[in-house]
């Protein structure tokens, strides 16, 4: 069974020669110093003296073939063997075929589609394994970084619009506490719609500002409160106060 040949080379067709010789350092570093990648083309042989890879063109397919380890823009790294295929030499053309259909040149993208990421559908259809996570790692990790930004900026505005929402809410409910406060009770209103209005904020304040002592007034004993005819405890004169602890006394 023929082998699959991964084929790796550095990108050097920057057109800066300052430019290529910084993604051969980085490479270097990265990929041979840490083990952790870098910035890399790579291309797939199988059967034959061509090795298959892909790039960006205006028309057509962006499918392409060069002797293997002879690809004139970039410099020649290494290669690896990635295992042998079942298919036959027609079925390996057909696969080809396809993938040309597929992977048109203007549909190229340095982070989400470039020629690693061919080389890896080759290799599946081919029955070995996909490439190293080093290879294409770089480009998968900025992909990622901008898969999270959208996702981030998708959240925030979905944030501000649920505040903006609250917000609306919250000034409707204020409005309308506020128009109930400064409306006043009808003279012929029953007991009973004022009753249901203890539970209001306005009956709430109300009740605790009766509850104060007048001022100059200090409370002794446990004097009983009477209530006012609205059911609400009344504030007590300090004469009332005084008659309410001489009866208390003479009580006891």
């Amino acid at each position: 069974m023929p082998e699959v040949i991964l084929h790796i080379y550095d990108v050097t067709n920057s057109g800066s020669a300052k430019t290529n010789n910084t993604i051969v350092n980085i490479n270097k570093i990265f990929k041979d110093g840490i083990g952790l990648g870098g910035i890399f083309h790579s291309a797939v042989q199988v059967y034959g003296d061509e090795e298959w890879s892909f790039g960006f063109c205006e028309n057509g397919s962006g499918v392409f073939s060069c002797p293997p380890c002879k690809n004139p823009m970039y410099a020649y790294r290494e290669s690896i063997a990635l295992g042998e295929t079942g298919f036959s030499i027609s079925k390996v053309n057909q696969i080809l075929r396809e993938l040309s259909r597929e992977w048109p040149g203007n549909s190229y993208d340095l982070l989400s589609r470039n020629c690693n990421h061919f080389c890896d559908q080759l290799c599946e259809r081919l029955g070995v394994p996909k490439l190293p996570a080093w290879v294409n790692r770089f480009a998968n990790a900025g992909d990622a970084a901008m898969e999270v930004a959208g996702n981030t900026a998708l959240r925030l505005r979905q944030a501000k619009t649920e505040i903006v929402s609250a917000s609306k809410v919250a000034y409707r409910f204020l409005a309308t506490i506020t128009s109930g406060s400064q409306s006043s009770p009808s003279p012929d209103s029953s007991p009973s719609a004022s009753t249901s209005n203890r539970g209001s904020p306005r009956f709430q304040a109300s009740w605790f500002r009766n509850l104060l002592p007048a001022p100059g007034v200090k409370l002794s004993g446990n004097p009983e409160i009477p209530d006012d005819d609205d059911g609400r405890p009344r504030q007590q004169t300090p004469e009332q106060l005084q008659q309410s602890e001489e009866h208390n006394f003479r009580r006891t």
